[in-house]
């Protein structure tokens, strides 16, 4: 879990200077290396490193649009994640949907940049599984802002009456984009919406990535052995804007820096060395991600940009023969030639 949280912010940290180079002084989103918008999970590392470390790569994965560190967790593979994220050909797609849709199958993940969008895809991936009749499980990652959406109620109620093998994790970091949690939801524990559709409902208050651990543990191994789904709730923590390039004017000089003191990633080092860990081996694991956020980053900005006829790739499934060299045979309002 510690190797998996460091890299993951060190991927942040250098993915916000690669994106903010040629953005300055006025910013300007198109500039620069990496395309687009780009949402940081800094903060967040605990709970991803402690659902997925009790996951499979038959189990499924779907994350929001700050989606990284939950990636670094699952094992998506970093060079090409990183290639996607540069818009790059060698990326996971192509370099065609950028840093909010990854999609790696061979370790069944994916992500999305709208609110709460991957609470179905997780609810139908736990249907597949039970009838199936496999022990894969499958886990929705989703903020304490989408919890009001209509895709994640309906997705709680969908795995509850089917009592499906899902696991939903709010990420708590107390802004909405930018309005405080409190102006969003009339509810302190997300957890509790659990209530409204009897299944069990857990919050972890402090982003502890060994109570993250325990608390997935028994979600995941409820589901597994299929007793239905859980609602975990993690409070994390959010050391960036919103978005790169964001302001933060909305946001208290005092909540920022109270963010900068709660780190999950010095508090597991500090129970790894009252476990016996030396301060050597941590550098070492700390060295080694590093290393191989530095190699993933320099590797895809050597990779090819994509052919812009490229564009018209990839549009169908299993298209009829031709279809992508001619016009189709039906028109837009559903007519047949």
């Amino acid at each position: 879990m510690y190797a998996d949280m460091v890299t993951a912010r060190h991927y942040e940290e250098r993915l916000q200077e690669e994106y903010l180079e040629g953005k300055q002084p006025a910013f300007d989103i198109s500039a620069g290396p990496i395309p687009g918008e780009l949402h940081l999970a800094a903060g967040h590392e605990a709970a991803g490193a402690g659902v997925c470390q009790h996951l499979r790569d038959d189990d499924t994965v779907t994350a929001p649009h700050r989606p990284h560190h939950v990636a670094i967790a699952k094992g998506v593979d970093l060079k090409r994640m990183t290639a996607e994220i540069f818009g790059r050909e060698t990326g996971l797609g192509k370099g065609k949907g950028g840093h909010m849709h990854l999609f790696d199958p061979d370790v069944s993940f994916a992500c999305s940049g709208i609110i709460a969008e991957g609470c179905p895809p997780a609810a139908g991936a736990g249907l597949a599984a039970k009838k199936r009749n496999t022990d894969s499980v499958a886990v929705a990652y989703l903020g304490e802002g989408a919890i009001d959406q209509g895709a994640f109620l309906e997705s709680l109620n969908f795995a509850a009456v089917h009592d499906l093998p899902v696991v939903f994790v709010i990420e708590d970091n107390d802004w909405a984009i930018s309005m405080p949690k409190e102006r969003v939801t009339d509810l302190e524990d997300g957890s509790k919406r659990a209530d409204g559709f009897d299944m069990p409902g857990r919050r972890v208050d402090v982003d502890d990535a060994v109570a993250v651990y325990d608390a997935a543990r028994e979600a995941v191994g409820r589901a597994r052995d299929q007793n239905g789904p859980t609602l975990l709730e993690i409070q994390v923590h959010r050391r960036m804007g919103h978005f790169m390039g964001d302001p933060e004017s909305y946001r208290p000089e005092a909540d920022q820096a109270a963010a900068a003191q709660r780190d999950s990633i010095e508090r597991l080092a500090d129970d790894l060395r009252a476990a016996g860990t030396d301060d050597a081996e941590l550098e070492d694991l700390r060295a080694e991600a590093e290393a191989r956020v530095e190699e993933a980053i320099e590797w895809a900005k050597d990779q090819p940009k994509p052919d812009p006829a490229a564009a018209h790739e990839d549009m169908w499934v299993n298209p009829p023969s031709g279809v992508t060299d001619s016009e189709p045979d039906f028109d837009l309002a559903g007519g047949e030639d």
